[in-house]
């Protein structure tokens, strides 16, 4: 059965999309069929983050009825499939986003293990559409308070929805001394801390390559971490492996292909 997962942020920066696009690498790493797709339809940056700004048929195109989703699915070698948003403004104002749900469904037929939908941040429309889209949800935020506020928002609107709030992604730690701690987050938000991702450049150096950096910099403690937080998603015992990930090297966009051509 396909699980629906959104990643979500009540706050912009907090590292949102780069967990979107490392946790579907690390689910692959897992030999799972995952699909992440680009819903954050105002700012998509799924495509980006992998070196492809620009394809032929994206999600924009589906939700305006001129495609069909299974269309705008793109695959690479190494396994992570993605279905980006347009970067085009254009689309955007004629884009309707109250028909993702329902084109997501339709990627049941496809029969992914997972579909990681990365979400807008806020409490917008788009945010609301990506909510009740999926069955379950992951916060991303940062050891400060803005974003430990506004997720604890993102939370109590995923609970007027009814949906099943994981647990908490911690991003960018380490950084300052002045961070609120672990133990304080979960306290404030209710919810535990599942995943833990230090500031590290690697994964910078990753973006600069438009790649996953689960695939970059494998041995960095943020591939790492994604790939633990995989595992657990996945009920799986993490046994580190560097000849896999010397197979999944190079996510690059030049090697991109439809599924359906």
């Amino acid at each position: 059965m396909t699980k629906f997962i959104a990643i979500m942020a009540g706050k912009g920066g907090t590292g949102k999309t780069t967990t979107s696009v490392n946790l579907g690498a690390a689910l692959s790493y897992f030999g799972k069929d995952v699909i992440v797709v680009d819903a954050n339809l105002t700012t998509p940056n799924v495509g980006l983050h992998l070196g492809v700004p620009v394809v032929p048929i994206h999600l924009h195109h589906v939700l305006q009825g001129k495609n069909e989703i299974h269309e705008a699915v793109y695959v690479h070698p190494a396994g992570p499939k993605i279905i980006p948003g347009s970067i085009a403004l254009s689309d955007l104002h004629i884009t309707n986003p109250e028909k993702l749900a329902n084109s997501l469904k339709k990627l049941k037929k496809l029969k992914p293990d997972f579909v990681i939908v990365d979400g807008a941040a806020g409490l917008g429309r788009e945010a609301l559409n990506a909510i009740s889209a999926v069955d379950d949800l992951l916060i991303v935020t940062n050891a400060e308070l803005p974003a430990i506020t506004d997720a604890m928002k993102t939370i109590k609107l995923a609970e007027d929805y009814k949906k099943n709030v994981i647990g908490i992604v911690l991003t960018k730690t380490g950084q300052s001394s002045s961070e609120i701690s672990i133990k304080s987050v979960e306290s404030m938000l209710e919810r535990p801390v599942i995943s833990v991702i230090p500031h590290d450049v690697a994964v910078k150096h990753a973006l600069k390559m438009k790649d996953a950096v689960v695939f970059t910099h494998p041995r960095s403690k943020p591939a790492v971490n994604y790939k633990k937080l995989a595992a657990a998603l996945i009920g799986q015992d993490y046994i580190e492996d560097y000849s896999v990930e010397n197979k999944k090297k190079g996510f690059f966009a030049s090697l991109f292909r439809k599924v359906f051509n």
